[in-house]
């Protein structure tokens, strides 16, 4: 068994697997003993990167079962393993505020990137060390993912630069087609539950007292998720969560339209200066839960 168990967020993500593949690799060419694992199955878009690549998915824990661990994409202990206060944290590579508190001195690498994946690339690259391909390849798609083939608000001229070196690395001659089939067979719902949609790639924050549960689905038609509003609300309800929000993005017209569901809608609806009907809200040119759904809500509260 590895002495270091490296891992992302629950409700893993393209960006968390392949992060979480990255870390582990990288800290064994330097000498630690490391196992990537993840909190939960890939999604279909993180399923689409495996097959192609021909990667095995992760190993799946609810809990650390190594006294040392290594975070990736997170750091805040509702998104991570339900024993995180139990085990010492070796290191953390993230791109998202921090809310972490810490008993002893840990490595940090954080960057105001589009991805972890991105973060990693250069950790590679400033150690001097090779990026095996079906890791780069891995990173190459996080990077696409959480910045929607560098469409996102969230891209920065780093992501711009690591990109094609790691589709170079990886073997991938058409950035762009990959990166859309990926994309699209992430929006594939016909087949995923209503608590599937929920929770596919959701987080939990705290905001001003009141807890919120924020879920992203990505699609290229934001209104057949609609029609499935009353089911999903239903699902909403019974998840027990005091506020959920979940964000249906429209990855190639880069749109958004969120249902609520709680007991803060005014707060809601001037956090975004819009207002909610049915439920439903809309979001033009949203397509980052990380720099435009969370700031203004925290903003708010």
């Amino acid at each position: 068994m590895a002495k270091i168990q490296v891992f992302g967020h629950k409700s893993p993500d393209m960006d968390t697997v392949a992060s979480a593949m990255g870390a582990a690799d990288l800290l064994a060419q330097q000498g630690l003993d490391t196992e990537a694992v993840a909190q939960g199955k890939p999604n279909a878009e993180t399923q689409f990167a495996l097959d192609y690549f021909k990667l095995e998915a992760l190993p799946v824990i609810e809990k650390a079962t190594t006294e040392e661990v290594v975070l990736v994409d997170h750091n805040e202990a509702a998104q991570s393993v339900d024993n995180l206060a139990d085990v010492t944290v070796y290191g953390i590579y993230d791109h998202h505020k921090f809310n972490f508190q810490n008993a002893t001195p840990l490595y940090i690498t954080a960057k105001p990137w589009g991805s972890v994946s991105t973060i990693l690339y250069y950790e590679y690259k400033q150690a001097g060390l090779t990026i095996p391909a079906k890791i780069a390849g891995m990173l190459a798609s996080g990077l696409i993912s959480d910045t929607l083939l560098l469409k996102s608000p969230t891209t920065t001229d780093v992501d711009r630069e690591a990109l094609p070196e790691l589709a170079k690395i990886a073997g991938i001659d058409d950035i762009e087609a990959y990166g859309l089939a990926m994309l699209k067979a992430g929006t594939d719902l016909s087949k995923k539950s209503d608590e599937d949609l929920l929770e596919g790639d959701a987080k939990s924050f705290t905001m001003g007292g009141h807890d919120f549960r924020i879920g992203q689905v990505n699609t290229v038609d934001i209104d057949d998720v609609l029609k499935r509003q009353a089911d999903l609300e239903k699902a909403m309800k019974a998840s027990g969560y005091e506020n959920f929000l979940l964000v249906i993005t429209d990855i190639l017209n880069s749109n958004s339209k969120a249902i609520y569901l709680g007991d803060v809608a005014a707060a809601v609806e001037n956090a975004f200066d819009k207002n909610l009907v049915d439920n439903v809200i809309d979001l033009p040119g949203v397509v980052s839960r990380k720099k435009q759904v969370v700031p203004p809500l925290e903003s708010q509260f």
